[in-house]
């Protein structure tokens, strides 16, 4: 499976320039999936613009990916603010999946950094389920930048069953270090492909550091991009390491399940069940 990972600087608030620059992106190099960053179409500080940019799933921001997939004959993952679909004037922090046959997969990212200059919770509803996307290549999770210091979400996706997990973010410089500490050890705890991809660049006081990145499910660096610099990268994925993964590294065979129902006692009550 060939993965193009693009690390992008969007324009703010320009959905029309950040889709053509997608186009443009997936013209120079040949792939299987072509993964872009957190708010790939209107850039990460939008703020109270995110009103009028949103749309729902089936907009024209949508369908204008779902072109380029069929085009291509490829799967397309990308960030953008979506409508619900259900109760007027919420906004989700989403991730996109598009199949080449035009199926489209949603996940809204669950946990929204709110503290210093990170505002989501005021302008983003939080999300509440899971996606595992099905594609001929394997089973895919989906998660959004700050999703990935939770390792519940990814644990969750793999007893689902996924084979690739991908965190699309807008994570600025600042906080380098701690997703590149976060994104082996979410491959290695599952035993999955982990792929990140980041935006790049400056918007209003952030700084976003690039160096999307690929780990195989030993945590094995495959791919990493340049910091602070736009790229393009195609790196190639073999499914069939994670059976000689899970063989070396049976962290799912080990797994206790009733270590889960005694996490949400602690998180719910802050004690254990006793009368078990």
């Amino acid at each position: 499976m060939k993965v193009a990972i693009i690390t992008m600087r969007p324009k703010i608030a320009d959905k029309i320039a950040n889709l053509e620059k997608m186009a443009n992106y997936m013209k120079k190099t040949k792939a299987d999936m072509y993964v872009f960053g957190e708010l790939t179409i209107c850039g990460y500080h939008v703020k109270d613009e995110l009103r009028n940019i949103a749309e729902l799933v089936n907009g024209p921001s949508v369908k204008y990916v779902k072109e380029l997939a069929k085009k291509n004959k490829c799967y397309i993952v990308f960030g953008m603010p979506l409508k619900n679909s259900q109760v007027k004037g919420l906004i989700n922090n989403s991730a996109i999946l598009i199949h080449p046959d035009g199926k489209v997969d949603t996940y809204n990212k669950w946990f929204l950094p709110t503290v210093g200059p990170f505002e989501e919770k005021i302008f983003f509803d939080e999300g509440e389920s899971l996606k595992l996307c099905d594609t001929k290549f394997g089973k895919i999770g989906l998660i959004v930048c700050y999703d990935i210091f939770f390792p519940e979400l990814c644990r969750a996706y793999t007893l689902l069953g996924a084979d690739i997990i991908i965190c699309i973010s807008a994570t600025p410089s600042v906080t380098r270090k701690y997703f590149e500490t976060l994104i082996p050890a979410r491959a290695v705890e599952n035993t999955v492909y982990f792929i990140y991809v980041n935006l790049v660049g400056t918007q209003e006081n952030l700084v976003f550091w690039g160096g999307s990145q690929i780990y195989d499910p030993l945590a094995n660096l495959l791919f990493k991009a340049p910091y602070f610099k736009e790229s393009v990268k195609v790196c190639e994925i073999d499914l069939k390491q994670l059976e000689f993964a899970r063989a070396n590294r049976p962290v799912l065979r080990d797994i206790k399940p009733e270590i889960y129902q005694d996490l949400y006692n602690l998180s719910r009550f802050h004690k254990l069940d006793t009368k078990k």
